[in-house]
């Protein structure tokens, strides 16, 4: 139902608040599948995530109340799952269990009680909910994107182009570590913010300039450029190696040589390095 204002325009939707004992990932998922349903009604979806008091329940309800919105909860905690269906009724707010019907049949069917721990699931699985975020961060951090962000990666990769920027910051992220990168461009200064962060965790990337020669060619016939190019001018590409270098120098940066290495290799040096180097700092 489309909802209209006095006027005759189109009001925003009521807006969905979903409680949660964790971070709320899980039932922002299934909020978002079901609105995925009603594509032409873009609904507001709020999280209230870490909610352990009945304060910040109450405060919710009344958010909801005076907006017409509708709660859903994921909360393991029962008392806390009592006290949202009190208050909610008393209010004449709408709210959704999605957790406490399978917790009653699963107690039930198991003939125990549930531990009740929020966030428990995350906190077995944190390890793939990490790499996952590190996936997420490398690639919103990948060929100088949100430079604002680069002093919370663990990693920053730089170097001139065709040095394997983006398939090492991949690589290192499906590890676990959040990997930012940071192409040179010839004639063009480095981000000021480069020379900000911690050097410990900058690492810059050379390779021999016949190899790159190489690669930029093999690149430039896959786009289908034709002829010659400053991108292969064989003396350009030397001074690009050499501008680089300056750039590693003048930054105190650690510099791993890539050329004739698997990505495996290029890896491995690169966590060797961070770990040592922040170790010993």
């Amino acid at each position: 139902m489309t909802h209209q204002a006095e006027d005759g325009i189109e009001a925003k939707p009521p807006p969905v608040y979903v409680i949660s004992g964790g971070v709320g990932a899980s039932g922002e998922q299934l909020v978002q599948t079901v609105l995925a349903q009603f594509p032409e009604n873009h609904v507001p979806v709020t999280v209230v995530g870490n909610v352990r008091q009945v304060e910040q329940i109450e405060s919710v309800i009344a958010r909801a109340k005076d907006s017409g919105g509708t709660i859903v909860h994921t909360l393991v905690d029962a008392g806390l799952r009592r006290e949202i269906v009190k208050q909610a009724q008393v209010a004449g707010v709408e709210a959704i269990d999605l957790m406490g019907s399978l917790l009653a049949r699963m107690t039930q069917v198991l003939g125990r009680e549930p531990l009740g721990h929020p966030g428990l699931y995350r906190q077995l699985h944190r390890d793939y909910f990490d790499r996952v975020a590190a996936i997420e961060f490398s690639m919103a951090h990948d060929d100088g994107k949100k430079p604002e962000g680069w002093h919370s990666a663990e990693i920053v990769l730089v170097g001139i182009s065709r040095t394997g920027k983006t398939p090492l910051s991949l690589y290192l992220s499906v590890l676990g570590w959040k990997v930012a990168n940071a192409p040179l461009i010839p004639n063009s200064p480095p981000p000021p913010v480069l020379f900000q962060l911690d050097p410990r965790r900058v690492v810059g990337l050379t390779i021999e300039p016949g190899q790159l020669l190489l690669h930029r060619q093999q690149r430039q016939m896959r786009l289908g450029v034709p002829g010659p190019s400053a991108y292969v001018d064989p003396k350009g590409i030397y001074e690009e190696i050499q501008n680089a270098k300056q750039v590693f120098r003048q930054g105190g940066f650690s510099v791993i040589d890539v050329t004739d290495k698997p990505i495996e290799t290029c890896a491995d040096e690169i966590i060797r390095l961070i770990q040592q180097q922040v170790r010993d700092g």
